[in-house]
């Protein structure tokens, strides 16, 4: 975690009107400190979501592969909070504590599959240069099509912005979820 407390307090139930409840109800509870944190700012969390909604369940990109992809970029932003969020979605994708661990390491990490390899590559480039080089998109094209090098992109975008504003609100780790040392 890159700050130990939250800049942006989380909102707790007896904090929102009516209107911030009805919309909160939708998430089970009890409820993930970023959403809390993102009620402070409900008609940008209300346009945020449809997007959110569209990578993470929606997405044309299998849930291994988008799970690879975030779990890189969450750990390229030092954002400990999407990291451990995305560690226990990768596990129920069937990617394991192994796998998670080359996951850090990169597209150097030995032993990976080459799409997995092209997955992490592709992350790094954009991360890097905001930008995937041509080897790696035609390395891709051969394993994905066209939507889902696109969802690809969208997605470590996403979660780019994700871990860029979980990191400088502050949004603390919620109740059992993995640090890096995974």
């Amino acid at each position: 975690m890159r700050l130990s407390k939250p800049r942006i307090a989380p909102r707790e139930r007896a904090d929102l009107n009516e209107e911030e409840l009805e919309f909160m109800s939708r998430f089970d509870e009890p409820w993930f400190n970023i959403f809390k944190t993102m009620a402070n700012h409900p008609a940008l969390m209300r346009r945020w979501l449809v997007f959110a909604n569209h990578v993470l369940g929606k997405s044309t990109l299998p849930p291994r592969e988008r799970e690879i992809v975030i779990l890189r970029i969450g750990y390229l932003c030092k954002a400990g909070y999407e990291w451990g969020q995305h560690v226990l979605i990768a596990r129920a994708a069937g990617i394991s504590d192994e796998e998670i661990r080359k996951i850090k390491v990169g597209a150097s990490a030995p032993g990976l599959s080459e799409l997995d390899r092209l997955l992490l590559q592709a992350t790094d480039e954009l991360h890097a240069d905001a930008h995937v080089g041509d080897a790696t998109w035609a390395g891709l094209a051969e394993y994905l099509s066209t939507q889902q090098l696109m969802d690809l992109v969208f997605t470590v975008g996403q979660y780019n912005l994700v871990s860029m504003a979980l990191n400088s609100f502050g949004v603390q780790l919620d109740p059992g979820l993995p640090g890096f040392d995974v």
